[in-house]
């Protein structure tokens, strides 16, 4: 058993076992760094990220860990650099190792969040600032885009939020994946990621134009219709792993510019 940190729910015990197994040897390691937890000093391969790292030096997760490829938003950490003075935010899955890093993990902030009913919401010009006042409060100090390991520009769609712009709001925060490390960080304690998640379902529900196809694809999957093709592309995952990538690199999508006028493909089979 490894020693435990709050930190994830899953078979992490057997993907610590893998990391220690996929790591080279001690004797091969070339270069070595020293992390602290909690404190305590590591010492670690280098070129291991956060997470791997952790789970190297004996401990297993049980909270903090999710997709472990920097979509989830589960694994945010503050660290330091011995010697600095300046607090920096991470992913754990995404960033590597340095020597001298002082890590604390942050699986959970505890901002608040509006509750609503999206089907009586009006995408008005104010909705966003009354159920998120404080964006107000905003000094446009930019420290929310600085601790953004997404790199979004968290300010300026902070500033569109205040001038009722919900679209830009959705625009600038689409890849935000709620860590919550922009609130963590803010002097003005605005919870800018569920403030920004809002936005995003309001433009999705009210604003954005609806695809003509959708309604068709989804009746073509409800009668099977794609059950061969589904099982073809499953195979060829687990044979031609390469091939299905190039597969799906290369899918035509639909272009919002393009969307056909659902009026105009009345009497079309």
């Amino acid at each position: 058993m490894g020693k435990k940190v709050e930190l994830l729910d899953v078979d992490s015990k057997k993907i610590m076992e893998e990391v220690r197994k996929a790591a080279s040897p001690p004797e091969e390691v070339e270069h070595w760094v020293t992390i602290y937890v909690m404190g305590k000093p590591y010492k670690v391969p280098a070129g291991l990220t956060i997470m791997k790292a952790l789970e190297y030096a004996g401990y297993r997760y049980i909270r903090g860990a999710g997709c472990r490829a920097g979509f989830c938003g589960a694994c945010a950490t503050i660290y330091r650099k011995r010697g600095e003075y300046r607090f920096r935010t991470a992913l754990a899955c995404q960033t590597t190792v340095e020597d001298g890093m002082y890590l604390a993990q942050i699986p959970f902030v505890p901002a608040n969040k509006a509750t609503y009913d999206l089907d009586k919401v009006e995408p008005s010009p104010t909705v966003l600032l009354e159920y998120y006042p404080e964006i107000a409060r905003c000094i446009s100090c930019n420290t929310c885009t600085k601790a953004c390991p997404q790199e979004l520009d968290v300010m300026y769609y902070v500033q569109a939020g205040i001038r009722g712009d919900i679209k830009r709001v959705a625009e600038l925060s689409f890849d935000c994946i709620q860590c919550g490390l922009c609130t963590l960080r803010c002097p003005a304690e605005i919870q800018h990621y569920h403030m920004a998640q809002f936005a995003r379902r309001l433009y999705g529900k009210y604003m954005l134009p609806k695809s003509p196809w959708l309604t068709k694809r989804l009746k073509e999957i409800e009668s099977g219709m794609y059950e061969k093709g589904y099982e073809i592309l499953r195979k060829m995952l687990e044979e031609e792993p390469e091939r299905f990538k190039e597969l799906y690199i290369n899918r035509v999508r639909e272009k919002e510019e393009k969307r056909i006028n659902p009026l105009e493909l009345e009497g079309e089979d």
